[in-house]
């Protein structure tokens, strides 16, 4: 089993460091998902993503703030939105996030989508770096990414960023994109972990969960572990949450690794970021 501080952390480029299981807040109402984080604080996650587009960025700051941790302990994470890209307008929307959040420091800002027909990826790459020269933020990253896309932006800005957030579940497991992050230094995490519950009733993951004694879920958050990843899983269950992050007591084996891998059969849940051209809400 690797050192129990690389299962649990990783050392991003710059030095600082993201707990490995994080909490995700996608499609969490805003009714919901002050309580869903305020649990998840409690099981002991330290890590909450979220986004301008999710609509909770408020919950969650009260659930940090709410939770009586040290602001240091926990790490929040947000996007900015892809109709706000563009440098002026993204510290713009930065100054909107870090209001809703009630934050005197962010430690994770990620470009949410790279919209490569808008050509605006590299000055709010700019934007970002701006901020965190300036200590609003600790750590700059992007999320859906591709390979092209990360080559323009390092060569037109020289930085490398520390995250590359993606879809990335056994039945997409991204091994080219994965290995360009391990060639530049970018640590891969993955959306939609779980295929979006999907997976979950998969008769391969289900034989692995029983041979564990633990839940598909569990299997499937630990394989990404395993496999290098950070994951940021979301429920607004709270056994399941508390469950989720249940992971760092067993080891799935060589052979339940490869199980699980087998599935990978290239099914997107979500659109191509090399087309993907939204910026509504």
């Amino acid at each position: 089993m690797a050192a129990e501080d690389d299962l649990r952390s990783v050392t991003l480029n710059d030095g600082n460091s993201i707990p490995r299981l994080g909490f995700g807040v996608y499609k969490i109402s805003p009714a919901d998902a002050e309580r869903a984080v305020g649990t998840a604080l409690e099981a002991g996650y330290r890590h909450i993503d979220t986004a301008a587009l999710y609509g909770n960025e408020r919950e969650v700051g009260r659930a940090v703030t709410a939770s009586g941790l040290p602001r240091r302990e926990v790490y929040v994470v947000t996007k900015v939105w892809n109709a706000d890209q563009g440098y002026d307008s993204t510290l713009t929307a930065f100054e909107a996030s870090m209001d809703r959040l009630g934050l005197d420091y962010l430690d994770l800002y990620l470009i949410h989508w790279p919209l490569p027909a808008r050509g605006k990826f590299v000055e709010t790459f700019r934007a970002l770096a701006h901020l965190r020269d300036q200590g609003r933020i600790r750590s700059i990253g992007v999320s859906n990414f591709a390979p092209e896309h990360l080559e323009v932006l390092i060569d037109s800005t020289g930085i490398v960023p520390v995250v590359n957030q993606v879809e990335l579940h056994p039945r997409f497991s991204q091994a080219e994109l994965r290995a360009v992050h391990a060639r530049l230094g970018i640590a891969t995490e993955a959306w939609a972990p779980l295929g979006q519950g999907s997976l979950l009733a998969h008769p391969s993951v289900a034989e692995v969960a029983r041979r564990c004694g633990k839940t598909p879920a569990q299997v499937l958050i630990r394989w990404h572990i395993q496999l290098g990843n950070i994951v940021i899983p979301k429920s607004v269950h709270p056994e399941r949450i508390v469950g989720n992050f249940e992971v760092f007591d067993f080891e799935l084996g060589a052979s339940e690794m490869s199980a699980i891998s087998s599935l990978d059969d290239g099914a997107r849940l979500g659109p191509d970021p090399r087309v993907f051209d939204y910026t509504g809400r």
